[in-house]
């Protein structure tokens, strides 16, 4: 049986990738230059930039290839789930667990916050990992098939990427051992958001969740525009 050989431009691209973030942890994003990088991957600055346009674009590679290698165990843990609660807290913990080795780079990161900045995890750029993103949290509400307002049932996967999202910032930046105080803090905050949407689920109560439809509905209206 032949054996399929990775083309050497795939190869090089994952060195180039690899030593980026390795320069990324040490020296910090902001500071790395793009000729450290190529002599960490032992290529020319002309190779790198052949590859990689920009620091930017390494970091959207870090992304996308981030979400290429848990996209298998994200669809395992929403099968194997049985409730929204626990496809949360294995989407979640299975991100955080990913993040994991590059958290000090995720906090360099997180000063472009910024949705006007490119790597923004809110910018127009990288639309297209958040998009892919929400549809798993789209998937373990249809999947958990909760019962909620039709005011804010259309906006619920966002939400729940919003509170991801939130978690990990707050991450980033926690410096207890372990990162124990996200720890409590996930847990705690999860029990709260799934009472509110037990909550919400109650008939007669469903009306006064008219006016937080209608606010999230111009939101999201502005936002694509």
């Amino acid at each position: 049986m032949k054996t399929l050989s990775i083309p050497k431009s795939e190869v090089t691209r994952a060195r180039i990738l690899e030593a980026a973030l390795r320069v990324f942890r040490e020296r910090g994003f902001d500071q790395a230059t793009m000729r450290e990088i190529a002599a960490s991957a032992n290529v020319a600055i002309g190779a790198a930039y052949y590859y990689f346009a920009s620091k930017d674009a390494l970091v959207m590679a870090f992304y996308e290839q981030a979400q290429q290698e848990m996209a298998l165990d994200d669809a395992r843990i929403l099968d194997s789930s049985h409730t929204l609660e626990e496809r949360l807290r294995g989407l979640i913990t299975h991100k955080l667990t990913h993040f994991a080795p590059n958290r000090v780079l995720m906090s360099a990161l997180s000063a472009h916050i910024d949705p006007r900045h490119p790597l923004s995890p809110f910018s127009r750029e990288t639309a297209h990992i958040r998009d892919r993103d929400v549809a798993y949290f789209t998937r373990a509400v249809n999947d958990s098939k909760i019962k909620i307002a039709t005011s804010v049932a259309p906006f619920l996967p966002r939400l729940l990427w919003l509170y991801q999202m939130g978690i990990m910032l707050y991450w980033v930046y926690d410096d207890s051992p372990g990162q124990k105080r996200t720890q409590l803090l996930f847990e705690k905050t999860l029990q709260m958001l799934m009472l509110s949407l037990k909550i919400a689920g109650v008939p007669f109560l469903r009306p006064l969740y008219q006016p937080a439809g209608e606010l999230l509905r111009m939101v999201y209206a502005e936002e694509r525009n």
